[in-house]
């Protein structure tokens, strides 16, 4: 019994559409097996060509968002007065006002979110037969380990780091790594999450928001995957269903790099693991000065020697032949 609807939510929080995230909806269109794409905008989108694309594309839908009308709406559901939206009006980074949209568009109206820095590489539906889905990714400084006082761990984790940081430059430093990351903590991202209406969990995620201290709700990841851990730990475990990091995530954050990397040959497959579903190439570390260069001429012409652009061009070929 499909639990979570079959429709994809992404969000966008600006005018400018960089071709990048362009891609994520149409991947997702081409390959989720969802009928129903929506790009939920706080802006209007300027004109031009990727705009277009996603206008051209059909299942895709566009959609403007007053997100403190929306939020104070979802307060209201959920008993929560106008929290939500002074939440947001209290701060300006586009990611932690994006990481409260989600969780509210998944409250009321269910589906798979999908961060913007994404492709889609096969059919999402066998995701749909749960309450609610997160995913995993190896990570080498999660919460507990910041604000841990033993050494040991410390120095366990500084380990950790110093290979990350010496395979995130070797060239297929990726490979090398695949050894390393079962020694990392497996934590939740929620850059791809999934949930039905009136989801408990998006419900517990949002009233969370509410009660991280003023002075902290700026910092990184704060409202994002530090706090969403915390939700997981306290929240049944029969109920959420914790999808490991080859769904979302095969490449973790810092080696993530290498979808950026041009190297001799783009061997995709290689990346790419069994349960791979979508591709979450990670903006928001090391990768975000590349959203700026990539359009189908770029994706076209390094296809062979980058993994970023043999991905974009495997999973749209039809088209990038007509851009």
């Amino acid at each position: 019994m499909t639990l979570i609807p079959p429709r994809a939510h992404f969000c966008w929080i600006g005018t400018k559409l960089p071709w990048a995230y362009v891609f994520a909806v149409l991947s997702a269109a081409e390959h989720s097996g969802l009928p129903e794409i929506i790009l939920h905008h706080t802006d209007a989108l300027e004109d031009g060509a990727e705009l277009r694309a996603l206008q051209a594309r059909p299942g895709v839908r566009l959609d403007r968002l007053d997100p403190l009308a929306y939020l104070a709406e979802t307060g209201g559901e959920l008993g929560l007065g106008e929290g939500l939206a002074t939440l947001y009006r209290a701060i300006s980074n586009p990611a932690a006002r994006a990481d409260i949209l989600r969780a509210a568009i998944l409250y009321r109206q269910g589906g798979v979110y999908l961060d913007m820095d994404t492709i889609t590489t096969a059919s999402l539906r066998p995701l749909l037969e749960t309450r609610d889905f997160v995913g995993t990714e190896y990570i080498v400084w999660p919460k507990w380990v910041r604000s841990s006082r033993s050494p040991l761990v410390w120095a366990r984790h500084l380990t950790l780091d110093v290979m990350r940081k010496l395979l995130r430059r070797l060239p297929n430093g990726w490979r090398a790594f695949r050894h390393v990351e079962k020694y990392c903590f497996s934590g939740v991202n929620n850059a791809v999450m999934g949930a039905e209406p009136g989801s408990r969990f998006c419900a517990a995620y949002l009233q969370a928001m509410l009660a991280v201290p003023p002075e902290q709700v700026t910092q990184p990841y704060a409202l994002g995957p530090d706090l969403l851990q915390d939700v997981v730990a306290h929240y049944p475990s029969a109920e959420l269903t914790l999808c490991p990091p080859e769904t979302f995530y095969p490449l973790p954050p810092e080696i993530s790099e290498h979808w950026f990397r041009i190297g001799k040959t783009a061997n995709l497959a290689a990346v790419l693991l069994p349960g791979t579903r979508v591709v979450h190439w990670y903006a928001s570390v090391r990768t975000k000065s590349r959203v700026a260069q990539i359009s189908p001429a770029y994706v076209r012409a390094h296809r062979a020697h980058q993994l970023y652009s043999a991905l974009v061009c495997a999973c749209l070929p039809n088209l990038l032949e007509m851009l």
